[in-house]
């Protein structure tokens, strides 16, 4: 019988990335293989985001385009996944007749079943109920061939509530995954030659609540420390309130846990800190960043701020500014407010104008720049651990790796490095980037 293809487009974060990955290991043992020509496909999955609304216009643009596809192969199948799915859930199929498919967050172990039907019956499918546990969080995703650095869920959900997030209400609530299942993946993928592994879930420093005699996510970063072969360690998102005194000690520690943490600030203004119901203040943000660098002062911290949450006035952005002046983050992912449905902040009065928005989100970059350009400045001249991960996609004669800090580094050398952590000595800082030279000892 004829193996089918899956062309899956995952759109959002690292976590939709790996979901995607899931997803088709899923598939694979149903007898479908992966291609990267659409045009070549029997299924066509979008894996989806709705953090932002920019994202949500892209599935439906993407949808647009499948249009042609579908009219050219009718047989063809097409499912929409992901946090879009769970937020739009009918609307999509009222608003795509041709959509075959519509499965919520945690029904991603159940896609062979839709696939059955409506190969089957040709009805169309809706899945987006939550459930007290989610069979996908243990689905572990083969790496690929000679892959360098791979993702491992630990937990999925969210209870914070923060006031502008769907993520509650499109990823259900906190559930971590078993310790000894994240430390058997991690050896698994130690054994076919992993090097890296990211920790992933919506808010990793709670990871263990709820889970009776388990650890905590400091126990957990200790116990992964101790896999041989596993040589880089790091982890995404941290919420700054649940930033504990032991976590913060294993950056001292763990000699395999990465120099960079991400830490969502969101705004330097406490009212809108208050009002965005994150539970900390700029104070003790700007005090927990102190308390990082005291431990691991080559630490490299990034952020996430949202500019125009509703009420924001001149004097909070400038509090923002203020304190993006105190942290001097190594980078910034920043974003002009826009409201999602079910969140308390949409219903929020004083809505900033859409100019202002983007008069205050372009300050905010040009501001950041200029301490992201000197701080990786300050690297010139230094020697640099480069986790070599294969050829610079700029320039595919050239390779590319990361410092310890989360920092991209491009340089001349041999493709038989890749996977070695090699020393790179950086000549000259870019905005985004690092240019090195190996260390000519290291080759000899």
């Amino acid at each position: 019988m004829k193996q089918k293809a899956v062309f899956i487009k995952t759109f959002g974060c690292q976590m939709n990335e790996h979901d995607s990955e899931k997803i088709y290991r899923i598939l694979r043992d149903h007898d479908y293989k992966f291609t990267e020509n659409i045009d070549n496909a029997d299924l066509v999955l979008l894996n989806t985001c709705s953090i932002r609304e920019k994202a949500e216009h892209k599935v439906y643009s993407s949808l647009g385009r499948l249009r042609r596809l579908k009219d050219k192969n009718p047989k063809l199948i097409i499912g929409v996944g992901g946090c879009v799915a769970q937020q739009e859930g009918e609307r999509l199929l009222h608003r795509v007749p041709y959509l075959d498919m519509v499965f919520g967050t945690h029904n991603i172990h159940k896609l062979p079943e839709f696939i059955h039907d409506v190969e089957q019956t040709g009805k169309r499918i809706l899945e987006t109920s939550l459930y007290d546990s989610v069979p996908s969080l243990g689905v572990c995703p083969n790496p690929r061939e000679k892959e360098i650095k791979s993702y491992v869920t630990i937990m999925q959900g969210c209870d914070n509530y923060c006031s502008y997030c769907i993520v509650p209400y499109v990823r259900g609530r906190e559930i971590s995954r078993p310790s000894r299942e994240i430390l058997e993946e991690v050896r698994r993928l130690s054994e076919k030659g992993v090097k890296e592994v990211t920790l992933l879930g919506q808010n990793v420093n709670s990871y263990g609540r709820g889970i009776a005699g388990d650890m905590t996510f400091p126990q957990l970063l200790h116990s992964i420390n101790e896999i041989d072969r596993i040589e880089r360690i790091r982890f995404t998102t941290s919420h700054p309130k649940d930033l504990s005194p032991e976590l913060i000690s294993c950056f001292g520690q763990l000699d395999k846990l990465c120099e960079h943490i991400h830490l969502p600030v969101q705004s330097g203004s406490n009212l809108v800190l208050k009002a965005m119901n994150r539970r900390y203040t700029a104070e003790e943000y700007i005090t927990k960043v102190e308390r990082i660098r005291k431990a691991c002062p080559k630490i490299g911290i990034t952020s996430d701020i949202i500019v125009g949450f509703p009420g924001e006035t001149e004097k909070d952005f400038e509090d923002t500014l203020k304190l993006i002046g105190i942290v001097k983050f190594n980078s910034l992912f920043s974003f002009k407010y826009s409201d999602r449905v079910e969140t308390k902040a949409s219903t929020l009065p004083e809505k900033v104008d859409d100019k202002v928005k983007g008069k205050r989100l372009s300050i905010l970059q040009t501001y950041q720049k200029l301490f992201t350009l000197t701080k990786n400045r300050e690297l010139e001249g230094k020697e640099e651990e480069i986790l070599v991960e294969g050829p610079s996609k700029t320039d595919p004669t050239r390779l590319t790796g990361r410092t310890r800090s989360n920092k991209v580094v491009n340089f001349e050398g041999s493709s038989d490095l890749t996977g070695r952590i090699v020393p790179v000595m950086i000549k000259r800082a870019f905005l985004n980037s690092l240019e090195g030279e190996i260390n000519t000892t290291y080759c000899s």
